[in-house]
């Protein structure tokens, strides 16, 4: 695994667009929609890391297993307004 840090321009003002970065913080949205990973209550690293183990397995099968897709509700003509 290779990881690397993105860090603000230099002489950047105000906000400023961070390639990557969105996609780490939906990430963790995702993960803190789990109720038990939204507080640190585990004493141990490892108790923590299986729950968000388990709460990213979760998001997985849910999305593997949905019915419908979010492109096919995209691909349908819109209906005509009456």
């Amino acid at each position: 695994m290779t990881l690397k840090t993105v860090s603000r321009p230099r002489g950047a003002k105000g906000f400023v667009v961070l390639p990557r970065r969105w996609k780490v913080e939906r990430t963790l949205g995702w993960i803190m929609k789990s109720r038990r990973n939204v507080r640190d209550y585990e004493r141990l690293p490892q108790n923590s890391e299986a729950h968000l183990t388990w709460a990213l397995i979760t998001l997985m099968t849910r999305r593997l297993t949905h019915k419908g897709s979010r492109a096919d509700r995209w691909d349908k003509k819109p209906r005509p307004l009456a």
